[in-house]
């Protein structure tokens, strides 16, 4: 009988550089902080970072986001070390990310979209699974916009006549349409949250907020003797949990929220309101914050 051979099945980790610009004003130390910060997104999504590429520049350059030199340097490292992605800290525009792609030949992610795939692994309940597609599919829109616009200018050109242009405005169609039902869905889940906060009585309601993996779930869990689920990662709570807690014959409403982020998009932000309603809705915020950070005060 031959030897048995055994193959690891385990998904391989994908390695990653990051890329960051230093604008004028933003102190080397900032930019770490920032880094660090997407450095521990990647962490959270799975990926391993091998290294982390900046540059001073007066604005990102709109081509290639930094500098020809720069990425020259990059795409030499990601050759030589096999790198599987480049993460870049900032938003890309469609133009950015598809000369990256054609100059670097790795898979390219900015911080919103390596932000969405999180979200979209954490995603537990109706409400933030369609927050989290209506986010996608808005971070999605404008790039096939973009596209759309391209083509045209282009039309009747070589190459450019036929179904494609139809596909692309019928892609764009669909997703209008999913976005316009999506928020519908939404408006419906805010009715329901608003009249399941109406039920709770009157009970004074209290809310945690602060930096993502701060804490807040630990805190909540320490609380409420409840299982909210905990980790060291950054966005473990995606969805609001709602306990009652007694503290010395005193009952209140304990509310663990999802975290704060730097340089979180805005289109981010108006997606997740309903998240935040209950933030705004509490009597007494708790601000949690990591007294081990350099800058907590």
């Amino acid at each position: 009988m031959g030897r048995q051979k055994y193959y690891d099945t385990a998904p391989k980790q994908e390695r990653a550089v990051l890329v960051g610009v230093i604008r004028p004003g933003e102190t080397q130390e900032e930019t770490k902080e920032y880094l660090d910060e997407l450095a521990f997104l990647v962490d959270t999504a799975g990926g391993a970072v091998e290294k982390v590429f900046t540059q001073k520049m007066l604005k990102p350059d709109r081509a290639t986001f930094v500098g020809t030199g720069k990425l020259e340097e990059i795409q030499a490292y990601v050759k030589s070390e096999e790198i599987d992605m480049v993460v870049f800290d900032d938003e890309l525009s469609p133009s950015q990310l598809r000369n990256i792609e054609r100059e670097l030949q790795v898979k390219i992610l900015d911080r919103s979209n390596l932000i969405l795939d999180i979200f979209a692994g954490r995603a537990q309940t109706a409400q933030a699974k369609t927050q989290v597609e209506l986010a996608q599919l808005q971070y999605l829109l404008p790039r096939l916009t973009r596209l759309w616009t391209h083509l045209e200018r282009q039309k009747g050109g070589i190459g450019m006549r036929g179904p494609g242009e139809t596909q692309i405005e019928s892609d764009r169609r669909m997703i209008l349409e999913k976005i316009s039902l999506l928020k519908e869905r939404l408006k419906l889940i805010d009715k329901q949250n608003e009249t399941q906060r109406k039920n709770r009585g009157q009970l004074i309601r209290v809310a945690l907020v602060g930096y993502t993996n701060v804490g807040k779930s630990t805190i909540m869990n320490m609380l409420s003797k409840s299982e909210v689920f905990a980790e060291n990662k950054l966005f473990a709570t995606l969805d609001t949990t709602v306990r009652k807690v007694v503290i010395e014959n005193l009952p209140f409403l304990l509310s663990d929220t999802v975290g704060f982020i730097r340089k979180l998009p805005h289109h981010l932000v108006e997606c997740f309101k309903s998240t935040l309603d209950e933030v705004r809705e509490a009597d007494i915020l708790i601000h949690v914050v990591d007294v081990s950070h350099p800058n907590f005060e």
